[in-house]
């Protein structure tokens, strides 16, 4: 995306998708490596907007939008990830977006999304724990695309994934002594003030990032 129209477009569209048909929730963000969740993990060139909708005919009606018109005016590619939310635990913003009963998942990959307000006082214990699980995510054979989220670049920190399937993030969340570490910490540190945690079923995807296909095996 071009640098000063994707500025531009954070801080003018914001109303706009939020006032769309249909749109139950919806996150403008940032994104980055997720590396370690500081601003030098930012990358400029690529943003993400994240909905949720009553249904599939306006969240269709959205990609022929006037809004999704602009974006796409503004960017040198496109990435769209549909998926289906099957566990979700937490807030968001105070809300509950993705709120479903628990649904098991069906063969094929699975989308994460975790998400934290970092209380202010633990933003050091945190980041010095997240740099093992990083790099534990990242060299995992279950994952097939990761992506740091932010709505802002420091205290509200999230990770989207694409896992091979349900068992792939599982044995990562569970058997990794890094990301089980990172678990014990939450508990015995508190160091959230807020935080969600959502699986989701892919449904389809499409487009590139850093001009490279995002392959996920049919379900």
């Amino acid at each position: 995306m071009q640098i000063p129209l994707s500025f531009l477009r954070m801080g003018s569209q914001r109303r706009a998708v939020r006032s769309l048909p249909g749109l139950q929730f919806a996150k403008l963000m940032g994104t980055g490596s997720g590396e370690t969740f500081t601003m030098r993990d930012a990358d400029p060139t690529h943003w993400a907007l994240l909905t949720a909708w009553v249904d599939e005919d306006h969240a269709r009606a959205f990609e022929e939008s006037g809004v999704c018109d602009i974006w796409n005016a503004a960017s040198d590619e496109r990435l769209g990830i549909t998926m289906r939310p099957l566990v979700t635990r937490g807030k968001w913003s105070g809300r509950d977006p993705f709120a479903v009963p628990d649904t098991k998942a069906d063969p094929g990959p699975i989308a994460a999304i975790t998400r934290a307000r970092i209380k202010v006082s633990m933003w050091p214990k945190f980041w010095s724990s997240v740099p093992p699980v990083s790099l534990d995510l990242r060299s995992d054979p279950g994952v097939l695309f990761t992506l740091g989220i932010g709505e802002a670049p420091v205290g509200l920190q999230g990770t989207f994934s694409i896992w091979r399937d349900a068992k792939a993030i599982s044995d990562f969340a569970y058997r990794r002594p890094a990301h089980a570490e990172v678990v014990r910490k939450t508990h015995d540190l508190d160091w959230y003030a807020e935080e969600m945690f959502t699986r989701f079923q892919v449904d389809s995807v499409r487009g590139t990032y850093n001009g490279q296909d995002v392959v996920v095996p049919a379900s």
